[in-house]
């Protein structure tokens, strides 16, 4: 597989250890900075202050409707929503002028959480979770294939592993349709992503596969923008276990002729993994070494193999 593209992402700058909250504090995310931060270039984002709130400032929430709530300060009610607005549109569209790969978004926050963000009512009472920070619901509408994760989603190994393999896929396809579409380089794209997407997603590998195989006669760019809505909409989908090992002993089917001892340690590998025994880490290894002893070309070019930078060792826990 080559070498993926150094992807760009947005994100909250309080994550990134900046002291930009409204008590002049920051949530530097270890993940964030320490483990994915040397593999990405950050591009740091605090709509709140860029709107212009100071630093300290009154804290600010969202009230009303969830569907189109207010941002209002909570100490002096001072109404940020139209500033807000304004401000998220144009800086939106610098953002996607950037190429962003994906965006990492501070939870609970009325400006850039992503989902259960606290909405208050007019009258008082408890709040809801039901809301969408102010800012990220532009950059949802705007950008929607874009991946967008919370910084607290992110603990969970398996919504990682998936968000992590998500940006590196969109960085590849930003990296072929920046090297300019074509028809071969679809198919060339597609074919290293086929295991990739059926460990997440049968259907949209199914459906991916009609895709790319209709492609002749259609505009490229048309098709292009279809495959890649498809693509990161099947990799959102969670992979399972059981989709692993359906894809894992696909793989080992490139072996029958292997000696029987190499071919049983693939088994059991698989086997251990399907129980649960075994972290997914353990039979791919297996597979990428036999692969390579065995001259198996379209394997060693699966994305399935190396979604991601091993050092991240994400699939060490899946």
């Amino acid at each position: 597989m080559p070498t993926s593209p150094r992807p760009r992402l947005g994100i909250s700058a309080c994550l990134l250890g900046q002291p930009v909250r409204y008590d002049s504090g920051h949530k530097r995310d270890p993940f964030c900075v320490d483990l994915l931060g040397p593999l990405v270039d950050w591009v740091p984002v605090c709509p709140e202050v860029e709107v212009g709130m100071p630093v300290p400032r009154p804290s600010v929430r969202l009230t009303g409707h969830s569907e189109s709530p207010a941002l209002v300060a909570e100490r002096t009610a001072e109404d940020w929503t139209g500033r807000m607005a304004t401000f998220a549109a144009r800086r939106v569209e610098q953002l996607s002028r950037l190429g962003l790969d994906g965006y990492v978004t501070k939870k609970d926050s009325p400006s850039c959480g992503l989902e259960r963000v606290r909405v208050y009512g007019s009258r008082g009472g408890p709040p809801r979770r039901d809301g969408v920070g102010a800012f990220v619901r532009v950059l949802t509408e705007r950008l929607p294939l874009l991946p967008i994760e919370e910084e607290g989603r992110l603990h969970d190994p398996l919504l990682r592993e998936s968000f992590v393999e998500r940006i590196f896929a969109h960085a590849r396809w930003q990296a072929l349709r920046a090297a300019g579409l074509t028809r071969g380089g679809l198919v060339a794209f597609h074919t290293a992503q086929k295991l990739a997407v059926l460990a997440h997603s049968p259907e949209g590998y199914r459906k991916l596969g009609k895709l790319v195989a209709g492609a002749k006669g259609r505009p490229i760019q048309e098709v292009g923008e279809a495959y890649a809505a498809l693509l990161l909409a099947s990799l959102a989908v969670p992979a399972t276990r059981g989709r692993h090992v359906n894809v894992l002993q696909h793989a080992a089917g490139y072996f029958k002729e292997a000696p029987r001892g190499e071919r049983l340690e693939l088994e059991e590998a698989i086997a251990d993994f399907a129980r649960g025994h075994v972290p997914l880490v353990v039979p791919l290894t297996l597979l990428r070494s036999a692969a390579r002893r065995h001259g198996a070309e379209y394997l060693l070019g699966q994305a399935y193999l190396d979604p991601d930078p091993r050092e991240l060792m994400l699939r060490n826990h899946a």
